[in-house]
């Protein structure tokens, strides 16, 4: 852990909030980008990281720092985005156009980006999304620890809190599930 984390816990343990505060700049972004991959909503996400920061202070006196701070408040964060997914598959939810929660392509000006091209991209990256959105939880988070945020199985192990091999078999079963998914969706066979 970095001495700067380490001095930035101990003061916070001591009621200086400014410093937890410090703690949460450093890493809302980060924990943020990886839940709202977790579940497809910007709201949601912000709703589960705060939440996850809620707990990480309270009980931030059992943190023991025998691993790093981040990959403490990561398998936080993960954890609860994986059980609000699963409240939210018991509950009935409307939601609106597909469109509506989609994220926006970055705007493209290099001189070989191409109009047609990048709307493909933008296509590609909703059936993915869209067929990540048909996993469970389990399955949808050993995928974005590992193909989008490119955690090794040993980081994946630890922010889960499962064994390696549990980790491979999920992520193996995951891929089997998406390709499937994405399958069906170009055949058709599937409705959004």
């Amino acid at each position: 852990m970095s001495r700067d984390d380490r001095q930035l816990i101990v003061d916070s343990l001591k009621g200086r909030t400014a410093a937890f505060g410090e703690l949460i700049s450093r890493y809302q972004d980060r924990l943020f980008n990886t839940v709202f991959r977790l579940l497809d909503n910007a709201e949601d996400a912000q709703d589960v990281v705060q939440d996850a920061f809620l707990h990480a202070y309270q009980s931030l006196n059992g943190f023991k720092g025998d691993s790093q701070f981040f990959t403490w408040l990561y398998r936080i964060a993960v954890n609860t985005a994986i059980s609000f997914k699963r409240k939210q598959r018991v509950a009935v939810r409307w939601q609106g156009s597909d469109d509506a929660d989609s994220p926006v392509e970055p705007f493209d000006d290099s001189a070989d980006s191409d109009p047609g091209r990048a709307l493909e991209r933008a296509e590609q990256a909703q059936r993915i999304q869209r067929a990540l959105n048909q996993l469970s939880a389990e399955h949808r988070a050993v995928l974005v620890l590992k193909d989008i945020d490119g955690c090794k199985y040993e980081e994946m192990a630890e922010f889960l809190d499962v064994p390696i091999g549990t980790i491979r078999s999920r992520l193996h079963r995951a891929r089997l599930e998406l390709r499937a998914l994405l399958e069906a969706q170009e055949t058709g066979s599937t409705t959004h």
